[in-house]
C-alpha cells in the first residue's frame, strides 16, 4: 500500500484540563460539568449545533427520567429540560401515572429542538465550555501529562492537548482511535429516519384500497415491510400520525464515515419510497414531506470493553454495584434486524437498574472515560441504557471524575468513588443507594 508523510508542523494553540468528543445528550452534560467544577474544558462536535440524536436525528423526545412515578434521572439532563421547558420549548407529562406495558413512551418529553440546542449553547457558555464546532479529531498521541489531540476543521489542521478525555461520540470513536478494544453484536439493531408528512386527505384514503396497493407495491419491490409499521394495514398509522418514528434501515453500521455515509443514503432511499408510494394513494397525491431528520438516527455500533460490563442480568435484576454512580431507566428495547418490529421487554415493577463508574472505563485507562451508548454493556443491556437521560446521567458521572482526575493528575482508574458521588450528589444527580425524588 502505497503512503504519504506529511511534514508540516503544527504548533499547540490550546490546553485543556478536560476535552469532550460529541455534542450529544452524554457529551454537552459531561462539558457543563467539567467546566462547572473548575476544569478547563472544550467540547468537540462534527455538527454545527449541539444535541446529537436529539435534533440532527429529530429523536427530540428525551427520557425516561422517572420509573414507578419516582424520578431517578435528575443533576444536569434534568436541569436542561426544565430550562427547555421555562423557555416554552416543551411540556412535561405527568409523571404520577404509572402506564402499562409498552406505554412507556407517554413518559418522554417533546422538546421543541431550536429551543432546546439554544439552552445547551447557553448552559455550556455560562459554564465557561469551549465550544469546538465544525471540528473532529484525526489523531491523538499520549505524550507524559498531555494528550496531544490533531483536529481537522474548516480552517485545516490544528493541535490542542488536553490531561483527560471523554469519549461520548456513542460509537466509541476516540476509545478506537487510542487503540481501547471494543465490542460489537454480530448484528447491530436497525436505524430510523424521523420524518413527518402532511398534505393528503385522511378522510379519503380507503383502508382496503391501500392495503391492495401496498401488496401490489410490495410484489413489485417497490415498497418494503421495514418502510413501515407494524400493523394490518401497512401505512395506516403513519398516515393517522403524520409519519414519525417508523423506518427501519437495515444493514447499516455507523461507527465510520464510510458506513455512516451507506447508512444515510439507504434511509433517504427509503423515506423516498414511502412518499413515491404514499402518493400513488386516493387522497393523498398531493402528500409533501415537510421534514425529514438531517441525520440517521442509529441505536447500537460499538461499545468499550470497560473494567465493568453492565449486561442483562445486572440490568434487569436492579443490582446495585458497589461503585454505582447513576440510575437508568428503560424497557429492553431491541429493533428486529429485517423486520419492522420490536422486542420490547419491561422491568419488573419496582426495578431500577444502576450503571457502574467501572462501565465508563476503557480496559486499563489512565486518561479516557467514555459515556452514553458506547459504554460497557451486552447487547440487551445497551438497548435500554442508550437512551438520552441515561445518556445524560453518565455524561455527568464522567464529567465529574475526568475533572477530578485532571486536578488531581490521576488515572480516571483511581479518583475515588464516594468523592464522585459526592460532587454529583453536590450538582443534584441521583445517586445510588439514594432513595429516588418522590
Amino acid at each position: 500500500m502505497e503512503t504519504f508523510r506529511f511534514n508540516a508542523d503544527v504548533p499547540v494553540t490550546d490546553d485543556y484540563d478536560v476535552v469532550v468528543f460529541g455534542g450529544g445528550p452524554a457529551g454537552c452534560t459531561a462539558a457543563i460539568q467539567a467546566a462547572r467544577m473548575g476544569a478547563k474544558t472544550a467540547l468537540m462536535e462534527k455538527n454545527g449545533i449541539l444535541g446529537g440524536t436529539t435534533v440532527v436525528a429529530s429523536v427530540n423526545f428525551p427520557g425516561l427520567f422517572h420509573a414507578w412515578t419516582k424520578q431517578v434521572i435528575a443533576g444536569i439532563g434534568w436541569e436542561l429540560i426544565e430550562e427547555t421547558v421555562r423557555r416554552g420549548g416543551a411540556v412535561l407529562p405527568d409523571f404520577s401515572v404509572q402506564y402499562a406495558h409498552r406505554n412507556h413512551p407517554k413518559h418522554q418529553i417533546m422538546v421543541n429542538r431550536f429551543i432546546y440546542s439554544a439552552v445547551l449553547d447557553d448552559t455550556c457558555q455560562s459554564a465557561g465550555v469551549d465550544l469546538r464546532l465544525h471540528e473532529m479529531p484525526a489523531a491523538i498521541q499520549e505524550g507524559g501529562n498531555w494528550r496531544h489531540i490533531l483536529v481537522t476543521g474548516k480552517s485545516g489542521l490544528s493541535l490542542i492537548r488536553a490531561k483527560k478525555l471523554i469519549d461520548a461520540t456513542g460509537d466509541a470513536n476516540i476509545a478506537e482511535m487510542m487503540g481501547y478494544p471494543l465490542e460489537q453484536g454480530e448484528t447491530l439493531q436497525p436505524g430510523t429516519l424521523v420524518y413527518r408528512i402532511d398534505g393528503y386527505r385522511m378522510e379519503d384514503v380507503d383502508s382496503a384500497q391501500l392495503l391492495r396497493q401496498y401488496e401490489e407495491a410490495s410484489a413489485a419491490g417497490e415498497i418494503q415491510t421495514t418502510d413501515h409499521s407494524p400493523g394490518q394495514i401497512p401505512f395506516l398509522k403513519e398516515l393517522s400520525r403524520g409519519g414519525s418514528n417508523s423506518i427501519h434501515i437495515k444493514g447499516i453500521d455507523g461507527s465510520t464515515s464510510e458506513s455512516k455515509t451507506a447508512a444515510e443514503v439507504k434511509a433517504r432511499q427509503a423515506l423516498l419510497r414511502v412518499y413515491t408510494f404514499l402518493r400513488k394513494i386516493p387522497g393523498c397525491e398531493q402528500l409533501k414531506i415537510y421534514h425529514f431528520a438531517n441525520e440517521c438516527g442509529v441505536r447500537e455500533t460499538n461499545r468499550i470493553v470497560g473494567e465493568k460490563k453492565v449486561t442483562h442480568e445486572t440490568y434487569t435484576s436492579g443490582y446495585v454495584w458497589p461503585d454505582a454512580v447513576c440510575y437508568s431507566f428503560y424497557p429492553i428495547d431491541l429493533h428486529h434486524v429485517s423486520s419492522n418490529t420490536i422486542d420490547i421487554r419491561p422491568l419488573t415493577e419496582g426495578t431500577v437498574p444502576t450503571i457502574p463508574y467501572g462501565a465508563l472505563v476503557p480496559r486499563s485507562s489512565d486518561h479516557l472515560l467514555a459515556a452514553g451508548r458506547c459504554i460497557a454493556g451486552d447487547r440487551e443491556a445497551n438497548s435500554a441504557y442508550r437512551v438520552q437521560a441515561s445518556c445524560m446521567a453518565t455524561g455527568q458521572a464522567a464529567g465529574v471524575a475526568a475533572a477530578l482526575a485532571a486536578g488531581k493528575n490521576v488515572s480516571v482508574r483511581d479518583v475515588d468513588i464516594e468523592e464522585i458521588r459526592d460532587h454529583l450528589v453536590k450538582f443534584n444527580a441521583i445517586v445510588p443507594p439514594i432513595n429516588w425524588r418522590g
